[in-house]
């Protein structure tokens, strides 16, 4: 008897049975998300949650014994490494499912642009291991930082300069800024005494870039109170979220007094510590429902989109809560209010 799988509908899975010569045909039913989960799901949308999904793992199962030794605040810090991989292997996974459309962003006067887009990919994929698994971390954030920066060099900048009057433009620019200043804070939470002076350097512009980058996301909270808080771009917050624009006003309130609290060097850990829980909690409460919804939806572009947003916003959270964890010692005030007991964590990045 000879088996062939004979279609895919999205509702069921339909066998064709050859016997004696004559072809039966049976079906067999799933429920429509199974399907659609296993047979139906867009590439880039499924090979990005994979990712994303195995980063988040590994990542959890390395932190796992360091949010066991901290209490208080100390247990959402220690988290800035799994915040910050998971995403890389997301947009790692977008470059080589997705190619063809991100090579059209790779600078004209660049030659070979798919070639840098699965160069990226690679790069990215490898910096994500590195971070989830707290392997080489120096190394894999500072190059990611200055990836992140000759992105906005190259990139960025001048196409903010072309229109000035575009807040997007503006808000995506701090956005690269700031995860790159999330990479060279990574990487300076692994130097130890001997390297204080290296340390003090990579923090203060970390400090510098994330605060101010902060300070101006708060702003545009208040000008814009229905889009999606945290890292302001044009998605509105759906209308099933209630007191929509009270989150954005708390999310910009917090946004701003962190960031004064980050540029003045005002318990700078515990304003990063504080400001980067409130996002990881956006993450969780806001772009997780929003995810959920965007993976039903049978649109390619509204999945592809929820996930971006999720994973862009936890990025976002893992930058300051790596700032967090790298100013600790590094600043005057930078260990107020919170408990010094990261020194060992640090120490096995």
């Amino acid at each position: 008897m000879d088996i062939a799988l004979f279609h895919f509908p999205f509702h069921a899975m339909c066998w064709s049975i050859f016997t004696d010569g004559q072809m039966h045909s049976y079906n067999m039913h799933l429920s429509i998300p199974v399907a659609l989960l296993f047979f139906e799901f867009p590439r880039t949308a499924l090979s990005t949650s994979i990712a994303g999904l195995v980063l988040l793992v590994v990542g959890s199962i390395e932190a796992k014994a360091d949010v066991e030794r901290v209490s208080g605040i100390e247990k959402v810090v220690v988290l800035s490494n799994l915040c910050f991989a998971a995403p890389l292997g997301v947009f790692a996974a977008e470059h080589f499912s997705a190619a063809q459309g991100i090579s059209r962003f790779v600078p004209k006067f660049m030659p070979w642009p798919l070639f840098w887009t699965y160069l990226v990919g690679a790069a990215l994929l490898a910096a994500s291991l590195s971070i989830a698994t707290k392997r080489q971390v120096f190394w894999s954030g500072l190059m990611f930082g200055v990836m992140m920066f000759l992105f906005v060099a190259m990139m960025d900048l001048p196409g903010t300069l072309g229109d000035i009057h575009n807040r997007i433009s503006w808000t995506l620019m701090f956005r690269e800024l700031s995860f790159g200043a999330g990479g060279w804070m990574l990487a300076a939470a692994t130097l130890d005494a001997q390297h204080a002076r290296g340390r003090s350097v990579l923090v203060t512009i970390g400090r510098v870039v994330i605060g101010v980058t902060a300070v101006f996301y708060g702003v545009e909270h208040f000008f814009f109170p229905i889009n999606a808080p945290g890292v302001p771009l044009e998605k509105l917050m759906p209308l099933w979220i209630p007191v929509r624009p009270l989150i954005s006003y708390v999310t910009g309130a917090i946004l701003v007094v962190a960031g004064a609290g980050i540029l003045l060097t005002k318990k700078v850990r515990m304003a990063a510590a504080y400001l980067g829980a409130w996002i990881l909690l956006l993450v969780v409460c806001i772009y997780g429902p929003i995810l959920i919804v965007s993976l039903l939806d049978p649109s390619t572009a509204v999945k592809v989109e929820g996930i971006n947003y999720f994973f862009d916003t936890l990025l976002y959270a893992g930058t300051v809560l790596a700032l967090a964890s790298a100013a600790q010692s590094s600043l005057p005030g930078s260990s107020q209010g919170l408990k010094p007991r990261l020194e060992e964590y640090s120490t096995r990045r």
